[in-house]
């Protein structure tokens, strides 16, 4: 008995050529069915009757591809991989080898030739990753674990949140909580500062990679390398360390999944469904969570610092951004436009820096050199375009918008040909 091996494609062909051969199907539907045009169709069907089910497999199986590197070819980019890049891996070291050496080959015939040289190894078949017990710190205050939990906290009496957790790594003691719509800048801001107002300024925190901690690129951000709350952090020298994997913060991670039993029920036999009341009444199950949780310091001494007289709280914890002055003495921040009062100070603040303070509170200020600047807001909403139907009450800040936009507008852009038509603005805005 002769056993054929045939692909899906060629069994597929086979019973459409029976089919043609016993005459039960034209040409023309036998060709669309295969895929191919009537003359590949015919001759396809004279293999078939000429060979039988053989005349259908392709000639090519078995054969090396005509697009295949030479054996030339893989000794070279072998080589060059074990002398230059035996620790890179394929993705990277095909780079190098088509940058620097001008050799183009895919990346997944350099991973499957590195693969069969043992320059390589799958991610299937790495052994797992050994996470080593580390000693917890000495004293208190030393390192505070921070880390955020997003759960269904008042099950289904309130909507999910975020509960921000503060854990210290020397007594696994539950330092701060608070509830907060969500992992961001402007949550940690306010649970941070709760946090030094009640402990101090402790010597460092110990977060994840989250973006709130860390910037993926060092020139993002003015180029400093920081984020808003690092930035913070840096002022009232505090550090802050990024764990690796979950498994370098277990502390926080572990107080994570008791706090999901345990503060899940307790707020529901306190009757609690919104995230006001809930960090009202945190302070109350911290302590007895501790009580029951916490462990003493290896050395009884508190790492916690004292707020300085310096230390600007209020200051420290605000969003900050540069901004550039216009001519028409004008500061773009949050798509919102702040007009600054003409005087002696900000008449020579064009094409200068402002800082922008954005504070947790919603005020927002515009300082220069340390100095608030008065300024009023452009309200958007009365943005007018050519054809707009504008109020005569609003006509005013409607004009007042195009005329800043005119001083702004460069002088390349403004036609010197011919004078321009000056509009009137009832017919420009429509107003009658």
């Amino acid at each position: 008995m002769t056993v054929i091996t045939m692909s899906r494609k060629e069994l597929a062909r086979l019973q459409t050529l029976v089919d043609l051969a016993d005459g039960r199907m034209p040409v023309e539907d036998a060709a669309a069915l295969m895929g191919t045009g009537r003359r590949q169709a015919y001759r396809l069907l004279r293999a078939f009757r000429t060979e039988g089910a053989d005349g259908l497999i392709s000639r090519r199986r078995g054969r090396p591809s005509n697009r295949a590197h030479g054996s030339v070819f893989r000794g070279t980019v072998l080589s060059l991989v074990r002398a230059h890049y035996a620790d890179f891996g394929p993705t990277l070291a095909a780079e190098k080898l088509a940058e620097l050496h001008g050799m183009p080959i895919g990346v997944e015939t350099l991973r499957q030739w590195m693969v069969a040289e043992g320059l390589w190894v799958k991610r299937r078949d790495r052994g797992k990753r050994v996470h080593q017990p580390r000693s917890c710190r000495d004293c208190l205050g030393e390192l505070v674990q921070v880390d955020g939990c997003e759960h269904h906290w008042f099950e289904d009496r309130g909507p999910p949140c975020t509960l921000l957790v503060f854990v210290d790594d020397a007594t696994s003691r539950l330092m701060h909580l608070r509830f907060a719509p969500s992992e961001s800048a402007f949550a940690y801001f306010q649970a941070a500062r709760e946090y030094l107002e009640t402990h101090g300024k402790p010597i460092a925190f110990y977060s994840d990679k989250h973006s709130v901690f860390r910037l993926a690129k060092t020139d993002a951000a003015g180029g400093d390398g920081m984020t808003q709350f690092g930035r913070a952090m840096h002022e009232l020298n505090i550090d802050i360390l990024c764990a690796n994997a979950p498994q370098a913060k277990g502390r926080v991670e572990r107080a994570h999944k008791t706090l999901q039993d345990r503060l899940v029920k307790e707020l529901r036999l306190a009757g609690i469904s919104d995230p006001e009341r809930g960090n009202a009444w945190l302070p109350d199950f911290m302590a007895a969570y501790n009580a029951r949780f916490g462990k003493p310091a290896r050395v009884a001494k508190d790492q916690h610092r004292p707020l300085a007289p310096q230390d600007n709280l209020g200051d420290s914890f605000a969003w900050r951004v540069e901004r550039t002055v216009t001519y028409a003495l004008t500061v773009q921040y949050d798509r919102v436009m702040f007009l600054l009062e003409p005087n002696e100070v900000t008449r020579a603040l064009p094409r200068q820096k402002v800082t922008v303070y954005d504070f947790p509170d919603g005020r927002v200020e515009v300082r220069c050199q340390g100095r608030s600047l008065p300024y009023r807001t452009f309200d958007r909403i009365t943005r007018a375009t050519q054809g707009d139907v504008v109020e005569n009450k609003r006509l005013t800040e409607a004009l007042e918008f195009c005329q800043v936009l005119q001083a702004q507008m460069p002088p390349k852009t403004r036609s010197s040909r011919a004078p321009r038509r000056t509009a009137q603005p009832n017919h420009m805005f429509g107003v009658t």
